[in-house]
């Protein structure tokens, strides 16, 4: 529970800083900001993701205990590539200074992008590390280290210095300088390092990681083509726009995911670690469920309040486009989330990953088509448009090849059907208070729309989520009546 509630507070602070960001930089240069952060959570995926992806499915405290090598790989890997990175970003700023560039300039921007996707591989390797070893206390730290580097760091180069370069630097240092400030309790007991199985390690993540990586590429790129294609007709102001639209989107969708994500998987790893490949896969089946039925209500009620939430909280100068756009995204979003955390993790499991990247380029494919074909016709909307049909082609692809086949995925239809209704009836009666007065509307649609989920959850044990909850709850009571009883006996 502490690792879900860490990143329910990293994404909820993570909000609040992008909106803050966003207000002190302005619509044009927030749009060049949000290009170069696309474009430097690309360079990390392609540089680091592997990696990070291999910690959490081969690292657990049992290896840590056993097979030195695996996190002796990871380190030196990652030693390996940021210093390359660092080396790109020194050179890209020396560059800028020397033919007098000011911080807006293309080099200063690079130079702050490298720092950035530097400082968020690190940053996401050692949290990686930490819920590998089921160390919530250590992971909800480390969030907690990293959050106030970056509301300070980031929010104060915005103010002070108010060009995307500089607040791109501050986002690289604060995330490293997080994991540097908790390097000792993150860290592994000293052994001799065997160089032998140093390669055979980076083989094994190379084959394991690099076709997840060329797909995760791919979805980083969908959205830096997509910005970029709207800057080009529009200006970067409207680009600022789309971009805070999808990253408030994706967050509001996504970041309970990611966090069910972060346990879940884990749970899979070990599952197979102890019983099986069969267990594991079963683990996978019933995860899917539970994302279902978590995910799909945010998706249901951040449409719901849509309205509202631009009115109380997207700065002035976004608002109108910002509604138009996140509209539009939601449906995408939402179908990425299902691919990230309920489809991907077969593949994972499975290791074989290949399949994954097909469905990458598919969605590309589609989005692209769709960049083509449609603004034109209906304007920045369309792009938003694409992008929305680009994510829906690749989930769709993507569950067939995991769900069809001697060896499909054996889901929880039923779990996943009474979400569905559970979440359309949340909807319809949301629905008339859709067009109330913002602070009310919020008021009364988020404690109604959490009660009637919640009810039909409770009442239809959906995903078994009823089940767990009398379990934990079980669990906490026993140990408080084992310590009443002598008392009680005296």
């Amino acid at each position: 529970m502490a690792v879900i509630a860490a990143f329910v507070l990293n994404a909820g602070l993570n909000f609040v800083l992008g909106l803050l960001v966003a207000k002190l930089l302005g619509p044009a240069d927030f749009g060049l900001f949000a290009l170069a952060t696309a474009g430097a959570i690309v360079a990390n995926t392609v540089l680091f993701e592997w990696l990070r992806l291999s910690a959490t499915r081969f690292y657990s405290a049992r290896v840590r205990a056993d097979e030195p090598w695996i996190r002796q790989g990871l380190d030196r890997a990652y030693g390996i590539v940021g210093l390359g990175l660092f080396a790109v970003a020194l050179l890209c700023l020396g560059a800028g200074f020397a033919t007098g560039l000011d911080a807006g300039g293309r080099l200063a921007i690079t130079a702050g992008a490298a720092l950035a996707a530097l400082g968020i591989g690190i940053f996401d390797y050692h949290a990686a590390l930490a819920r590998a070893r089921f160390d919530g206390g250590l992971y909800f730290r480390l969030v907690a280290v990293k959050n106030v580097l970056s509301f300070a760091m980031m929010a104060g180069a915005a103010w002070f210095l108010p060009q995307p370069a500089w607040v791109l630097a501050a986002a690289g240092v604060s995330q490293a300088g997080a994991a540097w400030l908790l390097r000792r309790p993150l860290g592994d007991p000293v052994t001799p390092r065997l160089r032998v199985r140093l390669s055979e390690t980076w083989r094994l993540f190379a084959a394991y990681g690099l076709p997840l990586i060329a797909a995760n590429a791919i979805y980083q790129l969908m959205p830096f083509l997509n910005r970029g294609s709207i800057a080009a007709q529009g200006g970067l102001a409207e680009a600022g726009y789309f971009a805070l639209a999808a990253d408030v989107t994706t967050r509001s969708i996504g970041t309970l995911g990611t966090a069910l994500d972060l346990l879940l998987f884990q749970l899979a790893v070990r599952a197979e670690e102890e019983e099986g490949r069969a267990a594991a896969e079963a683990q996978v089946g019933r995860n899917a469920g539970v994302v279902v039925a978590l995910l799909l209500p945010c998706a249901v009620g951040f449409w719901a309040v849509l309205p509202a939430l631009q009115a109380l909280v997207v700065p002035e100068a976004f608002r109108g486009p910002f509604a138009a756009y996140a509209g539009l995204m939601i449906p995408g979003f939402f179908c990425l989330a299902m691919m990230n955390f309920a489809l991907n993790p077969v593949f994972q499991i499975r290791r074989r990953t290949r399949p994954v990247i097909v469905a990458a380029l598919v969605g590309l494919a589609v989005n692209g088509l769709g960049l083509w074909l449609l603004p034109p016709h209906l304007g920045p909307e369309g792009v938003a448009i694409a992008q929305t049909a680009g994510l829906g082609a690749a989930t769709l692809l993507l569950a067939l090849l995991a769900l069809t086949g001697t060896d499909r995925l054996a889901l929880p239809w039923w779990d996943i059907f009474a979400a569905g209704v559970a979440a359309l009836a949340m909807a319809l009666c949301l629905l008339p208070l859709r067009h109330v007065e913002p602070v009310r509307c919020l008021a009364l649609s988020i404690p109604l729309g959490v009660a009637l989920y919640g009810a039909l959850v409770w009442v239809f044990d959906i995903a078994g989520l009823r089940g767990q909850i009398e379990a934990r709850l079980a669990a906490r009571t026993a140990p408080d009546a084992a310590a009443s009883e002598p008392a009680a006996s005296e």
